[in-house]
């Protein structure tokens, strides 16, 4: 039986350590961090995941706002809004909640935040210095699946590392962050030959696509570490991953579960990310 990767519990810990760091800002009468966080419209599943990033900066201590606006809002106000938060010296992240009404261009959106208070990592300018290797912030979602990987594997340098998915949101930086820990590492995707031909190499089994049920046990090699990323609801109203869990749990050494496995840590690297940026803009204010 596999030993289940509970991103949970590994995210409570995460936001238990950076409350202690955020607790000693307090103690030193220090400034405290602070995220925005920015809602257009009504999409239920965003105001869960909005809620779950505030419930999670209380918890830290991370001070945050959250600023609501109609989905009818022009684009030109809503970058005009950013625009202010990028120069109010108080705020050090800026997030802006995902998907954005049609009307409105995200690309221009997310190209407008501030790159020293791009928590999400989602700026060219921290795509391309992750890429080249520079300090940066980085997507939280790869983040927290290079944490949960090391949590049970700490080096895996020469590791075969597979993932199926491109995205540049999980998919791509996922697989820069593999090569910078010397991963040997293979990104799969729609037109992709012999998938299984392929995932069945890995040792760190990375399937990111949307797709439930793409991952069965002919997919994946014994003793393997599956992170499953792709969640989609289903007729039944309940969340899937990409992996098939009851067919592939007894086969692999770990896996995460769906729910409960990469989400959380999203959220807590979303955490680490803003104490990070804090601390970059104090330093660099000579603080």
């Amino acid at each position: 039986m596999a030993n289940i990767l509970w991103g949970n519990v590994l995210a409570e810990k995460i936001k238990d350590k950076l409350k202690e760091e955020v607790t000693l800002l307090v103690e030193q009468a220090k400034r405290l961090p602070k995220l925005v966080v920015i809602l257009v419209g009504k999409d239920p599943a965003s105001e869960v995941y909005v809620a779950n990033k505030q419930k999670a900066c209380l918890k830290v201590g991370i001070l945050t706002e959250i600023i609501r606006y109609d989905e009818k809002i022009v684009e030109h106000d809503l970058i005009s809004k950013i625009e202010e938060l990028n120069y109010d010296d108080s705020v050090d992240g800026i997030l802006v909640q995902m998907p954005v009404p049609k009307h409105i261009d995200s690309d221009k959106v997310i190209n407008t935040i501030l790159v020293e208070k791009d928590v999400d990592g989602l700026n060219p300018m921290n795509v391309g210095l992750l890429q080249i290797r520079k300090p940066c912030l980085i997507p939280c979602t790869p983040l927290g699946i290079l944490e949960l990987i090391k949590s049970v594997e700490p080096n895996i340098a020469g590791k075969n590392a597979v993932i199926v998915g491109r995205s540049n949101l999980v998919g791509l930086p996922t697989a820069q962050l593999l090569l910078q820990e010397n991963a040997t590492v293979t990104i799969c995707h729609s037109y992709t030959n012999d998938l299984k031909s392929l995932t069945r190499q890995a040792d760190i089994l990375i399937a990111a696509v949307g797709q439930p049920g793409l991952i069965t046990k002919d997919h994946v090699k014994p003793h393997a570490i599956i992170i499953d990323v792709g969640t989609k609801k289903q007729a039944d109203g309940k969340l899937h991953g990409d992996v098939l869990f009851d067919e592939v749990e007894p086969i692999v050494d770990h896996i995460t579960p769906m729910p409960k496995g990469v989400g959380p840590m999203t959220i807590a690297m979303l955490m680490k990310n803003t104490l990070k940026a804090y601390y970059q803009r104090e330093s660099k204010d000579g603080i």
